[in-house]
């Protein structure tokens, strides 16, 4: 099974090249290729106007974004800022350097820009939570490394991406059309430096959200457990979070198929992990799910592979549907991909 090496970070030089031309002749065909892993969907146009069905963006981060981009010089923009439509801005790694520089090699007025940023992405309980995994993961904040995307000081598209051990993480300004978040994202945590977790994952600040899904499993009947447990994990990496449409497989357990109350909770679920993010991200998840179906079109699948000490509590998990993609992967410590678009 393909496996990154955690411990191991990953620099730009390990990605493919995708030319401006075959970026854009991919988006007129309608259907994006692997090295844009939102698969088929885009919808909402760039330039779109908000309205009652479209969630207006927040400025913060964004504004944030653009007052940084207005502090680097010449030399910084050279090493940490690309085109628009570069291939690294597509890119989703548990563990990667985008550009070599971090954080703490800028000056002290972009480190707290950045961290501006950072806060405005998260919600409150969410930017704690963050702050307790890159202590634990990198030493802190400034450990991690950022790169824009475009010219976020004009009307045109833009994006702020922020990698390191157990992140990728975006800003967009609602730039990318018709995917949640500007595009696939990755958020993990090895709690307090383990890299092997105990079976009740203590400390680590994800596990609720792994909580949750076994409180599903344990509601299901005999049948129900039997479709939603299969023996072995997807690869962790970021093709298992490319999204399928119509082509979804028909693996694990149709959430259509359960009562109110466990519909309730998967939706309980959901939210858990969409707590983590500003308010604008979370509507624009929860908007582009409710236009693929809702969470009846969800499947949820849970792997005997990775079961720590063999305790019947799934350590790893993927909740999927057609434009939605969440893979949660908590063996021997928390990897959560995840890619959420809107359906055409």
């Amino acid at each position: 099974m393909a496996r990154f090496d955690d411990r191991k970070s990953e620099t730009p030089a390990d990605c493919e090249g995708f030319s401006r031309r075959d970026f854009v002749r991919t988006l007129g065909a309608g259907v994006l290729g692997a090295s844009v892993p939102w698969i088929g969907l885009p919808t909402w146009a760039a330039d779109a106007k908000p309205s009652k069905d479209r969630p207006s963006p927040s400025d913060l981060s964004e504004t944030a974004v653009a007052r940084f981009y207005k502090t680097l010089n010449k030399t910084q923009r050279e090493t940490i800022c690309f085109p628009f439509d570069h291939n690294l801005r597509t890119v989703v790694k548990n563990n990667w350097s985008i550009v070599k520089p971090t954080i703490k090699d800028l000056d002290k007025e972009q480190q707290a820009l950045c961290r501006e940023i950072m806060k405005n992405l998260c919600s409150e309980e969410g930017y704690e939570r963050f702050m307790k995994q890159m202590k634990d993961d990198s030493g802190g904040f400034n450990a991690y490394h950022v790169a824009v995307f475009g010219e976020p000081e004009t009307d045109k598209p833009f994006e702020w991406v922020l990698t390191g051990r157990h992140d990728t993480l975006r800003v967009d300004g609602d730039s990318v059309a018709g995917s949640a978040f500007g595009g696939p994202i990755f958020y993990g945590h090895a709690a307090g430096g383990r890299d092997e977790e105990d079976a009740k994952h203590t400390a680590n600040v994800w596990w609720h959200q792994g909580e949750l899904a076994n409180d599903i499993f344990k509601t299901l009947d005999d049948k129900q457990k039997a479709r939603a447990l299969v023996d072995d994990a997807e690869d962790d990496d970021q093709k298992t979070i490319s999204l399928k449409g119509a082509k979804l497989p028909p693996t694990g357990l149709a959430i259509a198929d359960l009562d109110g109350q466990q519909k309730a909770m998967t939706t309980k679920l959901v939210d858990a992990m969409l707590g983590m993010f500003r308010e604008v991200d979370a509507a624009e998840v929860r908007h582009c799910l409710e236009a693929a179906g809702g969470v009846d079109k969800l499947r949820i699948t849970f792997f005997k592979e990775g079961d720590i000490d063999d305790d019947g509590v799934w350590d790893i998990w993927k909740l999927e549907g057609p434009a939605f993609s969440w893979y949660f992967r908590g063996s021997p410590h928390v990897h959560a991909w995840l890619n959420v678009a809107r359906p055409a």
